[in-house]
């Protein structure tokens, strides 16, 4: 019995079933998303390349057309408004976004954003914990900012507790600098340290970090490894504006004046409105005796910051030096207004008073100094030579006692300062023997004038 094969229509050489299944792929449609979020790729592509105007025209038709509850619209305005610093605008949106969606832990993160912005912690820190209960797994984000809020309110303690917690979820570099900023304003400079060297083994090319290390370095006065620091910042980015700044002081405190200059110099084009930068390079051409310049840099270092009295300090000590009395006596006023507290302001303007014909005002501003850092030397020898001066020869000699015992208590002098001191114990022993001779006591009076401006060009020439 002959078999019966059935075979499929064909149609232009194509079977019938393979048609059907054809027809059938092209009459499937593409899933047609929910009314609200139907824009929400064209609105992400705009925003991603940062086309902020055509996206805030298409935000305000998705807003419109869907009365304010499109999340995502909503989402990504509060991002827009934050970027334009509008940052209580954005708060008002994201805090939409958590109406329409309060189980979406984002939204969360970014109401407590913007009230950290704003700086409202308090309110932040809860918003945070907020987030934290809704979170299905531990975020670093939140806990590291969480310790960056309680930071700000000073509860030292749980914000360190915090950052360690994110820390061990995550090695971000942001966190570790918040932990080694705690430990600074606890004055624990070695945790500080021991934080910044851990950070570096997970980010050894951060310039950030290697500059913060070296600085700490330079303030323990382990100079070796802060240039060493200092130089891997260079090396990894030779444009680094803050390790620049730090490497010139290093060289700056080393003498090195025409090295300091140099790294300034490239720095200068980083950070023209740096106060710090312009006094140190004004401070490097007054130990040059490049003085106008001097003056200009510092002048221009107290244009942008008028209140550091540090700059006002140095403009009085280089007046001092260059004879302009009057006016070294109205940076100096203006320093202590500032910074009451500093001995060698105090000296400095003592020594202009004097220069001035008021030595009754420079003894009380001495008097001041030596109450104010009774360990320095120089204010006890200027002292004395003050007073030998005006002819108190018994007190002067008391002040190069106190001077001698400091010392032999092995306090730090210059060459110049002993010379001075050599001068004054001269002109009193002179005095013991002929108190009468009106030819001694005028040569004394000279040599205690130079003893001064020797003495005066002391001050701070650095951050």
């Amino acid at each position: 019995m002959n078999s019966i094969e059935v075979h499929a229509s064909m149609a232009n050489g194509v079977p019938q079933s393979a048609q059907l299944s054809r027809s059938m792929v092209r009459t499937r449609k593409a899933p047609e998303l929910p009314l609200l979020e139907n824009r929400n790729w064209l609105i992400h592509v705009h925003y991603s390349r940062k086309e902020f105007g055509i996206c805030k025209i298409l935000l305000q038709e998705e807003l419109e057309k869907s009365n304010g509850t499109c999340e995502y619209a909503n989402y990504v305005q509060g991002l827009i408004l934050r970027h334009e610093g509008k940052i209580q605008e954005s708060l008002e949106y994201f805090q939409n976004c958590h109406t329409l969606n309060p189980q979406n832990i984002n939204n969360i993160k970014q109401v407590a954003r913007s009230l950290y912005l704003l700086g409202r912690h308090a309110l932040a820190i809860e918003a945070y914990l907020e987030a934290e209960n809704v979170s299905s797994k531990p975020d670093w984000d939140i806990y590291h900012n969480l310790g960056t809020c309680l930071l700000h309110i000073g509860e030292l303690t749980k914000a360190k507790e915090y950052l360690l917690t994110a820390i061990q979820l995550s090695h971000q570099e942001t966190s570790y600098m918040e932990l080694a900023k705690i430990h600074l304003l606890e004055d624990d400079v070695e945790g500080a340290i021991g934080i910044y060297n851990a950070a570096l083994e997970w980010y050894p090319d951060s310039c950030e970090l290697a500059t913060s290390l070296g600085l700490l370095y330079m303030k323990t006065g382990q100079h070796q490894r802060a240039f060493e620091k200092l130089g891997s910042a260079l090396a990894h980015d030779g444009m680094c504006s803050k390790a620049l700044l730090a490497a010139g002081s290093m060289m700056q405190n080393h003498q090195d004046f025409d090295v300091a200059l140099s790294k300034y110099k490239i720095a200068a084009q980083f950070l023209p409105e740096s106060t710090a930068l312009w006094n140190n390079i004004g401070m490097c051409f007054f130990e040059k005796k490049k003085y106008v310049a001097a003056i200009s840099c510092l002048k221009r270092a107290n244009y942008l910051a008028p209140f550091d009295w540090k700059t006002l300090y140095n403009l009085g000590l280089i007046h001092l030096t260059t004879k302009q009395f009057a006016s070294s006596f109205h940076y100096l006023s203006a320093a202590i207004n500032l910074q009451p507290n500093s001995a060698r302001t105090f000296m400095l303007l003592a020594l202009v008073l004097k220069s001035l014909g008021d030595p009754d005002n420079a003894r009380h501003a001495y008097e001041q100094a030596a109450k104010l850092d009774p360990t320095d030397a120089s204010v006890a020898l200027n002292f004395g030579v003050l007073l030998n001066s005006i002819g108190e020869t018994e007190k002067a000699a008391v002040q190069l006692r106190r001077f001698q015992e400091l010392v032999e208590s092995g306090a730090e002098l210059d060459q110049e300062l002993l010379k001075a001191a050599q001068c004054l114990s001269q002109n009193l022993s002179k005095k013991n023997r002929s108190d009468a001779d009106p030819n001694a006591s005028e040569d004394s009076r000279k040599e205690d004038e130079d003893d001064d401006a020797d003495v005066a060009q002391m001050g701070p020439d650095e951050v």
